[in-house]
């Protein structure tokens, strides 16, 4: 199955993803067994977020040659940071340029799992059983930021630098498929999405050894390559079997 949340008549809605309509859905899948009140079609379509999480992690640093490519030491046991959720955005929705930005404005193709029951000391079985699906992310970064501040507040938690969706995929092998990486078309890095340090089910044992993770939650399992955004640039993050998550680059103040 794929699930999403689409914008109708001003609120958000729970919907199922067919081959051309969204079945709208009367309460979310991570809560119940909705039942369809309605449908709108795919080309119609307001995509948001597909969830708000209260919590948002994000792993670093989890792909070989990422590590290698930064110089720095490959870790030796999970960790996880973490993100702001007003910086989500939703598929096809713009990108947007601070226009304080200099320097490297870049993106990172990211799967994320979604989490959809509450957890704490999960074994390595029941963080697999935890994962409600798979979805996209793109962990836009304003490096110069990055270096100057002493945390990532603003370098990654600014508003619509976290683009997440288009939908949850249920029904796939996440860690078994491609990621892909396109600016306005053109391939700029392509890696095996599971050829990670440590797989998001370590990463839930170690977090839950500490906090309890609760249904909607997000994680997101970091990248293997980056590459640099403009203004004008569409961006585009395929993950097989998943989907893909497109958005355009705008500048701050200007919508084109």
């Amino acid at each position: 199955m794929r699930y999403t949340r689409v914008a109708v008549g001003g609120r958000a809605v729970w919907g199922r993803v067919g081959e051309e309509d969204i079945e709208l859905l009367s309460e979310s899948p991570l809560e119940g067994d909705p039942s369809v009140i309605g449908s709108v079609s795919i080309a119609d379509a307001q995509w948001l977020p597909v969830v708000v999480p209260p919590v948002f992690y994000a792993v670093g640093m989890n792909y070989p040659r990422h590590i290698a490519h930064a110089g720095a030491e490959t870790p030796d046991r999970p960790e996880v940071g973490y993100r702001a959720n007003n910086a989500l955005t939703g598929h096809r929705s713009p990108i947007v340029k601070p226009v304080e930005v200099e320097g490297r404005f870049e993106a990172e193709p990211e799967l994320v799992a979604v989490i959809g029951r509450t957890l704490r000391h999960a074994t390595y079985d029941e963080a697999r059983k935890s994962v409600f699906g798979w979805t996209i992310g793109n962990d836009v970064s304003a490096r110069t930021w990055q270096h100057q501040d002493r945390s990532f507040w603003r370098s990654k938690n600014s508003d619509t630098f976290k683009p997440m969706g288009p939908w949850i995929e249920t029904d796939v092998d996440a860690l078994a498929q491609t990621t892909t990486l396109r600016v306005n078309g053109e391939v700029r890095a392509s890696f095996a999405t599971g050829d990670m340090v440590f797989d998001p089910f370590d990463h839930i044992v170690e977090l839950t050894k500490h906090i309890t993770m609760h249904a909607g939650d997000v994680l997101w399992m970091g990248a293997e390559s980056t590459c640099q955004l403009e203004p004008g640039d569409t961006v585009d993050i395929e993950i097989s079997g998943i989907g893909v998550l497109s958005n355009p680059v705008h500048s701050e103040g200007n919508p084109s």
